[in-house]
Parts: C-alpha cells; structure tokens; sequence
C-alpha cells in the first residue's frame, strides 16, 4: 500500500510540475541557443551552433549527449542531435 501511495503521489507531482520528468532536449531554454527563430524551427549554421554547444556548462553539454545516444529520446531530435554527434557526441 505504501509502494502505491508513492507512486501515485511521485505522478502527482510530475503532473503538476510539468517538467519534473523533462530532459535536456525538452528544454526550451536550453534548445533555443541553437535555433534562428523564436519558433525553433531553423537550425543556426555548424559554426554558430558549435559556439553555442561549447558556452553551455559541461553539464547540460554531457546531458545532450546522453540524450542524444539514447535512440527514444533522439528521434524528434534527429538534425539536432546530428550535429551533436558530429562534435563529438558518440560516447
């Protein structure tokens, strides 16, 4: 009973929150960096969107390439992920 009391409750506040679960790639702060437009829909030129993956703090750096490796979460972000592997993503 308390297994399911704390996973009800864990759903509950994810629901909530919005973003409890959100990863790197979902983050629109974090994406917005990379794009020309407001609307994330054109992707900055290779020189640009390098600069831009090497401001990032390690941390965010690594967790894009994790989630970059991770098939699942890299297919709705094929062409960015592209270019992350092209600078080294590839664990």
């Amino acid at each position: 009973m308390c297994l399911k009391s704390a996973c009800l409750g864990a759903l509950a506040l994810a629901m909530v929150s919005g973003t409890a679960f959100a990863g790197a790639l979902d983050s629109p702060d974090n994406m917005a960096p990379f794009f020309t437009d407001i609307g994330m829909k054109t992707m900055k030129p290779m020189a640009e969107f390098k600069s831009a993956f090497m401001a990032m703090p390690m941390e965010k750096q690594e967790a894009m390439k994790k989630e970059c490796n991770d098939a699942a979460m890299s297919k709705p972000y094929a062409e960015f992920c592209a270019n992350v592997q092209a600078l080294g993503g590839a664990n």
